[in-house]
């Protein structure tokens, strides 16, 4: 037991909890519990994940902003390889914090884990040269569910790191860069996802 310190409530976000696990080390490498079900309900998070996802990204490469919208999914995301710039944006109707959003680094060195919950949109920016990203989820992905919000909202106002570029009226990835000029790698549909206005976003 205790093998983890939570931040609950990260960035004044309810829900929102930042995962730091104990990493025991010497000369030979080093062990961590990645998960245990009795710290976690220690630590006051009753979850029940029922799927585990892992994909693998090069620099530049934003994914995001995702949810599930008749089967929302609370989601337990690190990175086991190189580093990315992970958000969760508040889409809970009614919250105090609706449309608020909250970021961090998650890499294989700082070895902290999000957990993100139902009712918000999650994505991420992959910094290193490259990155591979785990997630448990509470929920199964259904095909057709998908809902988004572009990344670059100006209502939400996510300060991706690294990120050059000005909004020009749309999701499009054109006119952005990192700081190195690694140009940002979006794919069409994430281009396209509408602003937070313009979201029939979940209850």
């Amino acid at each position: 037991m205790g093998q983890i310190q939570v931040e609950k409530n990260a960035g004044g976000i309810e829900g929102l909890c930042v995962i730091q696990p104990t990493v025991h080390g010497d000369e030979r490498g080093y062990f961590m519990e990645t998960y245990n079900e009795n710290d976690m309900k220690e630590a006051g998070l009753n979850l029940t994940f029922v799927q585990d996802n892992q994909s693998s990204s090069s620099k530049g490469v934003l994914r995001g902003l995702h949810f599930q919208k008749n089967y929302p999914q609370g989601k337990l995301v690190r990175v086991i390889r190189g580093s990315v710039f992970d958000v969760a944006v508040d889409i809970r109707q009614g919250s105090k914090t609706y449309g608020k959003w909250y970021g961090l680094e998650l890499s294989e060195e700082n070895k902290k884990q999000f957990y993100v919950p139902k009712g918000f949109a999650h994505g991420y920016l992959v910094l290193s040269e490259w990155a591979e990203f785990c997630y448990k989820c509470t929920d199964f992905y259904h095909a057709g569910d998908d809902g988004g919000l572009t990344w670059n909202d100006p209502a939400i106002g996510i300060k991706w790191p690294d990120v050059i570029g000005e909004y020009s009226g749309s999701g499009s990835a054109a006119g952005y860069q990192m700081s190195d000029g690694t140009p940002l790698n979006i794919n069409e549909r994430d281009e396209n996802w509408p602003g937070l206005s313009g979201q029939n976003t979940p209850a």
